[in-house]
């Protein structure tokens, strides 16, 4: 088993757990708490999926390399 998979494994074990841990805090429900332990990161996954699309699509022109600017005026860049 690669680690990439192992590491995926325990944040997903880790993000099911908070989540029913903050939702029984909240609700005493074990039943509400399983439902959102469930389906929250699922839909957490679809919308990380299209974050990605979007970031490939126009993040990159957003954050690209611009040459360093002075800070004062009249100052050498470096």
């Amino acid at each position: 088993m690669s680690l990439d998979l192992v590491k995926t494994a325990t944040f997903a074990a880790l993000h099911f757990s908070v989540g029913f841990g903050v939702t029984y805090a909240l609700t005493g429900s074990i039943a509400i708490s399983t439902g959102v332990a469930l389906i929250e990161p699922s839909v957490n996954t679809v919308v990380f999926f299209f974050h990605e699309k979007a970031w490939q699509r126009w993040g990159a022109f957003k954050f690209q390399r611009v040459p360093a600017r002075p800070l004062l005026a009249g100052a050498e860049p470096v």
